[in-house]
């Protein structure tokens, strides 16, 4: 039977620290955010999405459920400070569902790397296939391959694969 991604199960096989400060780039509705910053006693969670609706809305969720330590940013993470983070200070970034949607790559990871400390990971999670109208469309998608390549080719250094379910490819990779 094919299995479909769980965020809980793939949070799981990350090593967060509970003081981190992680960027969910291009959060979409917040579902990793939110279950991380549940995870973190002191660490922080900076949402960034280019939506504003996806913002407004996740804003409203961390209003009402009192999550304190989740900050939902407007942001385009494609440009250079469109993440609106300090340099060198996040521990983790995670691109769920992402990668397929952005158009300069080179730009995003370099925003990536410009955010993250030295040693801190970036995991990467995106669809492996199209199928039945869910996902992006078959020449859109980026392949894992081409996902290890591009993270390589921006200063990134490949760890270790993680299980993300039948219809998604997941990894992580480390800033050195």
């Amino acid at each position: 039977m094919k299995t479909f991604s769980d965020p809980l199960k793939i949070i799981e096989q990350l090593n967060i620290s509970d003081d981190a400060h992680v960027a969910d780039f291009g959060c979409g509705t917040g579902i990793y955010s939110i279950a991380i910053a549940k995870k973190l006693i002191n660490g922080k969670v900076f949402a960034i999405d280019v939506q504003k609706d996806m913002i407004e809305r996740l804003a409203n969720i961390v209003k009402s459920e009192n999550i304190n330590n989740l900050r939902p940013v407007w942001g385009d993470i494609d440009e250079n400070n469109g993440s609106r983070l300090r340099e060198n200070s996040i521990d983790l970034v995670i691109l769920v569902n992402t990668l397929f949607q952005i158009t300069n790559k080179k730009k995003l990871f370099e925003e990536a790397f410009r955010v993250m400390k030295s040693g801190s990971e970036i995991m990467i999670v995106d669809w492996a296939e199209s199928f039945g109208n869910i996902g992006p469309r078959e020449d859109h998608i980026i392949g894992e391959n081409t996902a290890k390549l591009l993270i390589e080719e921006n200063g990134f250094v490949f760890e270790k694969d993680i299980e993300v379910g039948d219809h998604h490819y997941g990894f992580i990779a480390r800033k050195l």
